[in-house]
């Protein structure tokens, strides 16, 4: 589980202040029509997939509002969805749909982007691509050596995210096999996959777009390749154009319309849906979405 927490900008703070006193003898003049500086705390919580992206406008959102602190915790989806419905965090990050209880609870989805679930390997069992119904019989325990795809005398291992993972549900629901899937080992955060598919000959597992950044041959630098689906590479560009096979919303979860917020929780969707906020989650391998601030509902 990851936490961050973004502290004031003091410094900042302190030399602004200064400047707008010099050579004044009283109160400073604030400019006539100037926007109000926001201050106060803003909590999110929920799925490590979106470790990357969010950590990223986290802090390009402190840089643009230094008297606000942002704290971020990386828990599951079901936990950040959890912690909105208790009002434990204003923002709940998942990689999952709510259910209809979650939304009988007030709760709304905000598509933030698309992210791509790439299927990663150990490099070094010979196999490249495989099909979805390939894939669907690896997780279900039908196939089980490498061998059999073409590959290496090599059993597989078959690694996979823990009950209530956002991405866990994308990926058998994409697949259509939810509740049949037989892991060897189930983990509680992206990074832990990619460390156990690099360290495991044989291993195999699904992480989030933002976790491969590949040579242009599938090879992510950590022993890892990513798998093609159908012949299709796991990028970005192929999410885009609907050619890539496994993909799912990364999700914003309020309580309430965005625009029932208050006004640091709007200002959040305003960054992420602006240039900067678009331009840090294109960097994290994400697909943008043609939406903006009014009209932010997944519906």
């Amino acid at each position: 589980m990851g936490k961050r927490i973004y502290g004031r900008l003091g410094m900042l703070a302190v030399f602004l202040l200064l400047a707008e006193c010099v050579g004044c003898g009283g109160e400073p003049e604030r400019a006539t029509g100037a926007a109000p500086e926001l201050v106060g705390s803003l909590r999110l919580e929920g799925s490590s997939s979106m470790e990357k992206a969010v950590d990223g406008l986290a802090e390009g959102f402190m840089e643009q509002y230094p008297e606000v602190a942002v704290t971020v915790q990386f828990t599951g989806s079901g936990a950040g969805i959890e912690a909105v419905a208790e009002g434990r965090a204003e923002i709940g990050n998942s990689s999952r749909n709510l259910t209809e209880e979650e939304r009988a609870r007030g709760l709304t989805e905000n598509v933030a982007a698309i992210d791509g679930i790439a299927v990663c390997v150990d490099a070094f069992h010979g196999v490249r691509d495989v099909t979805k119904k390939q894939l669907a019989d690896i997780y279900t325990g039908r196939i089980t050596n490498w061998a059999a795809l073409g590959g290496e005398d090599l059993p597989i291992v078959v690694i996979g995210r823990e009950a209530g993972s956002g991405t866990r549900e994308a990926f058998e629901t994409l697949l259509g096999i939810g509740e049949q899937c037989t892991y060897a080992n189930e983990l509680d955060s992206t990074g832990a996959v990619m460390a156990r598919i690099a360290s495991t000959p044989g291993a195999i597992g699904y992480v989030s777009f933002d976790m491969v950044e590949t040579d242009g041959k599938g090879r992510t630098g950590q022993n890892v390749m990513a798998l093609r689906l159908d012949g299709v590479e796991a990028e970005a560009e192929n999410v885009r154009n609907g050619s890539y096979p496994l993909c799912r919303p990364f999700l914003m979860i309020t309580r309430g319309e965005v625009s029932a917020q208050e006004e640091l929780v709007q200002a959040w969707f305003r960054y992420v849906f602006g240039e900067k906020g678009r331009e840090i989650m294109t960097r994290a391998g994400l697909v943008m979405v043609e939406k903006g601030i009014d009209d932010l509902s997944s519906q």
